[in-house]
């Protein structure tokens, strides 16, 4: 049932070759030089370059040239920028008959097609990346043991009192002896609590006294120390390895997980993998090169480690290695500060400056997710050119916001974010609301390069069942997905706002300063991970409270205010820190003796990053609230927010976010609705221009200027999960609402909207704009509905749900609603709209995500738990899209409330023809085919991927479910 659909979707070959550098060149003009005037010209088509890109999963390596290039055709037709390629598990096995063959990894065959991809893109004039490996994180064939992500592994004896010798323990492959020690036992209290699994949660106490640890020497593979009359424990500490496995990896790409510390390590990667591929472009290298999140779990120890120790801390690491591995002691803590610090060095050395030198050498740019572990901070993003995040946590840590802050912080233009992870699983199940929804919240925290995961490549028609191949967590968001011909409205939606985000300068407020040096002295071995330690040490209640009161906010480190300082931040907030280098207060202290604002949460930092106290006179210009109660008035004190609610409604303070940019000659404010009801709310901007206008981000249009009182306040509405875009400036900016009503006569709620009315239709319409229209013509009954795919059409006296009938329970795809209205002159201003979506229980933010653990807390990277599959809570009253037509003409799509389309334009005065094309989500078709049996693929290559949420893919609610009203004005 879905093929029909994809054939009728496809688009034809464009003969155009567009210059792709001159695409990206002209879309990346330096934004303080652009007047509001041409900003307003791109939002109305947003430029190549702001447009989504995807994630394009090849798996196995099972892909043909054809289907390569109707693929590639199909993005451009939906106005995606371009494509990463993404190489990943097989789905299949072999099977000549139906042309599926997995091509080994790096292969002629398989880097000819990364070749062909490459080319037919660029004609396309699309952007092309490449994943610097398969899988992740870099690894493989090439990667041999020595070289791969290093360990510290402590063995421990028990001796008994009275007792003289150890044996040694026994060394595995790969394996080599560091130290010894003997240390007094310590007898552990029960735990009253159960402890926390993972490599996030804390280590388990030592059972041993590291301040009585004595070095012992080994001779013949035996220990010997003189006895004592008390139980102790010989400490073994040996160079292992992690033996982590590439996760996902395609046929002929598996292997170890390399050494991120290394130097050699990650050159024998660029040469043996990266060299190839970079090759296959030709003389077009890729727009850049990708690393995915850092994600070598438990990666602690390389072989050089004491050697850079010793450089960079001045003393030799090996005798305080039982410190290092207890804890529990200031010394510890010191150890462990420095031992983290030097890791962060390593990492930020061997891996991403020589990946992102290579890039440069190749004529390319590195773009990673340095992020997760092991062990790079927040200044460790600036030594890459493209900084990316993840992760749609809007008000608590988010890697999203650490790599916009730094791109912030930094003075980069643009942060790209790897966006629909773990939307609304399980896949084919996301839909467009779903999309919006978590866009807006990433366009909150700063991100203005949305990266789709993903596009799953899949074979021809006829060679695997519909809906094809996908990722095991995901969004589809290929043309195998039957709401697909919205996907354009969609993406010139996250275009014009990813334009606009990139306009002029960040003009977030407020700093919250990150104890990196807190979060080292936490270290532990198996636990080398800053933004790890930051989901503990950076409070949500905290972050909360700084959104509510109006404010946003960037994270920055010691480092980075070291080095460029606090830019145009007005305040910095210290979360409960303990630890502050000296050098960074004294920036601190100069920076608020030219007027910056400093407070800190909790407490005042009390040591330097060695441990030694601070004086107190060193923290005494820093101001204190108790908690994140007090904190929202306690900014107000020091600075007025840039987006003030003046509501008591604390719902409202939580779900209305906003981000601003400044131009030289105006401001931009985004603001959006993160909840699923609607809300309604008076804002003070701190703009102090004379004129506002509202751009429309679904079809870029502009309403007329209007005057900003004296208070700078406005009274906003917002649909559930609805957004606004509002330009002040002192220029009146001429309207674009070319063919539509004047601005006066704009769809919104009525000018008095009771709370009870607005329960009664959530997806009310985004704004108050003062007229009321003068009647409604009900159009829910009596439509003809054609299911195109099962050539059958049917008369519905009343709108039904798609799967009440036998007959089209298993459908997906389109669906075309149509009916005749005949209006009087005075009839035909007017507003097409579909009510009747309802709120559902649930929270509007994801959690983050839980991994499978392996029995040493360390997260198992075979298996993948149901992600947080953050979606929309709302039942709306179109499932999932619409595209409306009026007379023949299309009139625009329905894709998030309100639903509500001005077709002023293309009624006419007697009878009108409208049709509705309403498309749904393959789950009600794929529920139809019997279960896939994927034992023969894991007998063959290993369990190396488990589709998620398999449980939940089933017949869902389809089609028009609300009531069709035509809202007309009068002869206006």
């Amino acid at each position: 049932m879905l093929r029909s659909l994809r054939q009728q979707c496809r688009p034809t070959a464009s003969g155009a070759l567009l210059v792709f550098f001159l695409l990206i060149q002209a879309a990346t003009i330096s934004p303080a030089q652009t007047s509001v005037k041409t900003i307003e010209q791109n939002f109305q088509n947003p430029p190549a370059a702001s447009r989504p890109m995807v994630r394009w999963w090849w798996f196995g390596l099972a892909v043909q040239k054809p289907e390569i290039l109707r693929e590639l055709q199909q993005m451009k037709a939906d106005g995606i920028q371009g494509a990463e390629l993404a190489f990943e598990y097989p789905q299949v096995l072999d099977d000549p008959a139906k042309h599926l063959k997995n091509l080994p990894f790096l292969s002629l065959e398989f880097l000819d097609d990364v070749r062909y991809a490459q080319e037919e893109g660029r004609k396309l004039g699309l952007r092309i990346d490449v994943t610097l490996g398969s899988g992740w994180p870099y690894g493989g064939p090439n990667t041999t043991l020595a070289e791969a992500a290093g360990r510290l592994r402590i063995a421990e004896v028990q001796v008994p009192a009275s007792t003289t010798s150890a044996a040694e323990p026994q060394l595995g492959e790969g394996e080599s002896f560091i130290s010894a020690a003997i240390a007094n036992a310590k007898l552990l209290p029960p735990e009253t609590h159960p402890r926390g699994r993972g490599h996030l949660s804390q280590p388990r106490p030592a059972d041993f006294d590291p301040t009585s640890a004595k070095p012992l020497t080994i001779a013949d593979h035996t220990a010997t120390f003189p006895a004592s009359d008390h139980p102790r424990v010989a400490l073994f500490f040996i160079a292992s390895h992690t033996r982590q496995q590439v996760k996902r990896a395609a046929v002929g790409a598996e292997g170890y997980v390399l050494d991120p510390f290394s130097h050699q390590a990650v050159a024998t990667h660029l040469e043996k993998v990266g060299e190839p591929l970079v090759r296959a472009f030709g003389n077009t290298p890729p727009y850049a090169i990708f690393s995915d999140s850092l994600e070598a779990y438990g990666a602690d120890w390389t072989p050089n480690l004491p050697a850079e120790f010793l450089k960079q801390n001045g003393y030799d690491l090996i005798p305080h290695l039982p410190e290092l591995v207890a804890g529990g002691t200031p010394e510890a803590e010191r150890v462990r500060h420095d031992w983290g610090k030097t890791l962060t060095k390593l990492i930020n050395e061997n891996y991403l400056t020589q990946i992102n030198n290579w890039a440069i050498e190749h004529n390319t740019k590195f773009r990673s997710q340095t992020y997760g572990e092991p062990a790079v901070s927040f200044s460790s993003q600036n030594l890459v050119a493209l900084a990316e995040g993840e992760g749609p946590q809007w008000r608590q840590f988010s890697t999203l916001r650490w790599a916009t802050s730094a791109n912030h912080v930094f003075n980069h233009t643009v942060t790209s974010g790897e966006t629909f992870t773990w939307l609304h699983s399980p896949v084919f199940r996301a839909t467009p609301l779903d999309m919006k929804t978590e866009a807006d919240t990433d366009f909150l925290m700063g991100e203005n390069q949305i990266m789709c995961h993903g596009w799953p490549y899949s074979p021809p028609d006829n060679e695997v069942p519909e809906p094809g191949w996908s990722l095991y967590a995901a969004a589809a968001l290929n043309d195998h997905n039957p709401w697909h011909p919205v996907m354009p409205d969609v993406t010139s939606y996250i275009g014009r706002i990813s334009y606009l985000l990139r306009q002029g300068k960040p003009a977030n407020q407020v700093a919250v300063l990150l104890p990196t040096d807190d979060a080292w002295a936490g270290f532990s071995p198996g636990h080398v991970t800053v933004t790890g330690a930051m989901q503990r040490l950076i409070p949500p209640p905290m972050i909360s409270a700084i959104l509510s009161a109006g404010y946003n906010y960037d994270f920055i480190d010691a480092d980075a205010i070291d080095s460029v300082g606090l830019g145009t931040h007005q305040i910095l907030v210290l979360p409960p820190t303990d630890r502050i280098p000296v050098e960074t207060l004294h920036k601190i202290s100069t920076w608020v003796q030219a007027g910056g604002k400093v407070i800190s949460l909790g407490h005042t930092p009390t040591l330097d990053p060695e441990g030694k106290p601070l004086t107190q006179s060193a923290t005494a210009f820093i101001p204190t609230v108790p908690d994140a109660t007090n904190l929202g008035k306690a900014l107000a004190d020091l600075a007025p927010p840039d987006f003030k609610l003046n509501s008591p409604d604390e719902h409202i303070k939580e779900v209305a976010g906003f981000i601003r940019r400044k131009l030289p000659d105006a401001d931009i404010y985004f603001v959006a609705n993160t909840g699923n009801i609607p809300v309604t709310f008076n804002a003070t901007f701190a703009t102090t221009y004379k004129f506002v206008s509202r751009w429309n981000p679904d079809n870029g249009t502009v309403t007329s200027p209007t005057s900003v009182s004296d208070s700078r306040s406005s009274i906003t509405s917002l649909a559930p999960y609805g957004s606004a875009i509002f330009i002040f400036s002192d220029e009146p900016i001429a309207t674009t609402n070319k063919g539509q009503r004047p601005d006066t006569y704009q769809p919104g709620p009525k000018a008095q909207v009771t709370t009870t009315q607005r329960s009664k239709r959530a997806e009310s319409p985004t704004h108050n704009v003062g007229a009321t229209p003068d009647s409604s013509i009900d159009l829910t009954t009596n439509w003809r509905v054609n299911f195109t795919s099962l050539h059958q059409t049917q008369t519905e006296p009343t709108l039904t749900d798609w799967t009440a009938s036998p007959a089209t329970l298993y459908y997906s795809g389109e669906a075309i609603y149509s009916r005749d209205v005949t209006l009087a002159a005075d009839q035909t201003h007017a507003t097409l709209e579909i009510d009747g979506g309802k709120p559902l229980p649930g929270a509007p933010n994801s959690a983050p995500e839980h991994p499978a653990l392996l029995p040493n807390g360390l997260p198992n990277p075979l298996i993948t738990r149901p992600g947080p599959g953050m979606h929309a809570y709302y039942d709306p009253p179109i499932h999932e899209a619409a595209i409306v037509y009026i007379n023949g003409q299309r009139a625009g799509a329905l894709w998030h409330p309100p639903y509500s389309l001005d077709v002023s334009k293309f009624l006419k005065p007697g009878k009108n023809h409208i049709e509705i094309h309403v498309y749904n989500t393959a789950l009600n078709a794929w529920f139809a085919l019997p279960p896939h049996d994927y034992k023969p693929l894991i007998a063959k290559y290993g369990d190396r991927f488990q589709m998620q949420d398999l449980d939940k893919v089933k017949p869902i609610p389809s089609g028009i479910l609300g009531t069709i009203r035509l809202m007309t004005g009068g002869s206006k």
